[in-house]
């Protein structure tokens, strides 16, 4: 342990003694009690200004912020964090994952951390409700699992909350996409084809959803509803946010996303965009699509297009005993298009295919490929195109908007 972390264990050691029970004290008043702190300290033990500074910044960090966990927060190339345990932290920095050399000063302090954060957004966790997601204030998605659940101590992963509001242009320059794709997938959403974005942890599904919630147009009125509110839709007035509600300490009071999926229904809403499907949740969402909703867009964990629809079936299923052909009928109608996003080997993110749900063919969901990544370099290094493979069949849609006519020669769109 080096002369700060020393320092900084002993201080905060006095400082949580002499702040007990002090917790309406504003920010200016810690900053002077650490002030003061520091400086009697630094009578007994040589300190630079420097090691001062920073000693201050840690320490408010501690009793103000998110102890360690604020730094990483501030670095801007770091995208996840993933705390297991109080003495095991690691970092994604740039695509890479690295153990850091910082850790909380005990579990205790941790789980104090945790419940700052969760109390923040109105959320209970404990040993009777151990699993809890949440979020931060700059909108970073937070997941906590708490013993016994997790056996090395408290265990806590933040997928932060990107500073940079991502365009399409911007994801046409990263090369996740093409410009042909972007203006066929802007057509898509404007002329209101219902979409599903599917992909692995971290391909960026979210992202994507909010980059395509660009081009709905700002006259409609669009709901979103989500378990941890994270979407960014920007330039829609007439925009209603709802977020999932866990139960209270007695077990009651909870709102499930099945039962804000039917509030929204009744909003008059011109589109529902839902964050992300994980369970039965699936079939309020297939439901609403089918509700006259055109222009729909979701999101859902599946390793292609295809899977991601076997997923939606599973899904139903665990909460709804129907029969798997009318589930599947059901998937066809409701659903036009399928995005399915990669996070590939050198850690860059790719839309990988674009799939127009054809209907069923032989007892199963028929997906046509529009267009499909194509890897021309094997390597370290991906290297490839998103190539168009195929042709919209549905264009009813594009024509009622005037985006295509009967002839099938495509009208201009304005971004």
């Amino acid at each position: 342990m080096g002369k700060i972390d020393k320092e900084k264990a002993m201080l905060q050691e006095e400082l949580f003694l002499s702040l007990g029970g002090k917790g309406d004290m504003s920010d200016d008043e810690i900053v002077s009690v650490i002030e003061a702190a520091v400086l009697k300290r630094s009578r007994h033990t040589y300190l630079s200004v420097e090691d001062k500074r920073q000693l201050k910044k840690e320490l408010f960090n501690v009793f103000r912020r998110l102890d360690i966990l604020s730094e990483y927060l501030e670095d801007e190339d770091i995208s996840e964090i993933m705390i297991n345990g109080y003495d095991h932290i690691f970092i994604e920095k740039n695509g890479k994952l690295y153990e850091t050399k910082e850790t909380f000063s005990s579990e205790e302090r941790l789980r104090n951390v945790i419940q700052q954060i969760v109390s923040g957004c109105n959320r209970i966790v404990n040993e009777t409700n151990p699993i809890v997601d949440a979020r931060l204030k700059d909108g970073s998605r937070v997941n906590v699992v708490l013993p016994p659940v997790a056996l090395s101590g408290a265990t806590m992963t933040i997928r932060k909350f990107p500073k940079e509001f991502f365009t399409m242009e911007k994801l046409i320059e990263m090369n996740s996409i093409t410009e042909e794709c972007a203006k066929f997938l802007h057509k898509l959403v404007v002329a209101g084809y219902n979409i599903f974005i599917s992909g692995g942890t971290g391909s960026g599904k979210t992202t994507f959803l909010n980059v395509l919630s660009n081009y709905i147009p700002s006259t409609e009125r669009v709901i979103t509803i989500e378990d941890a509110a994270e979407l960014q839709i920007r330039g829609i007035p007439n925009l209603v946010r709802l977020e999932t509600r866990n139960a209270n300490i007695e077990g009651e009071n909870a709102i499930s996303m099945s039962e804000l999926i039917k509030a929204a229904l009744r909003m008059r809403p011109s589109r529902i965009i839902v964050g992300e499907v994980r369970d039965a949740a699936a079939m309020d969402m297939v439901n609403s699509m089918l509700t006259g909703h055109d222009g729909s867009l979701s999101t859902g964990h599946g390793n292609s297009a295809k899977e991601m629809m076997l997923r939606l079936e599973t899904m139903i299923l665990m909460g709804y005993d129907m029969p798997v052909a009318a589930i599947r009928q059901q998937i066809c109608a409701a659903i036009d298009i399928v995005v399915h996003l990669g996070r590939l080997r050198d850690n860059s993110r790719r839309v990988l295919e674009v799939c127009e749900v054809m209907g069923m063919s032989e007892g199963n969901i028929k997906l046509s490929p529009i267009y499909e990544f194509i890897e021309s370099k094997g390597g370290s290094t991906v290297e490839g195109c998103l190539q168009r493979t195929g042709r919209l069949s549905f264009t009813d849609k594009l024509k009622k908007s005037g985006l295509i006519t009967d002839t099938g020669e495509e009208n201009g769109c304005r971004a």
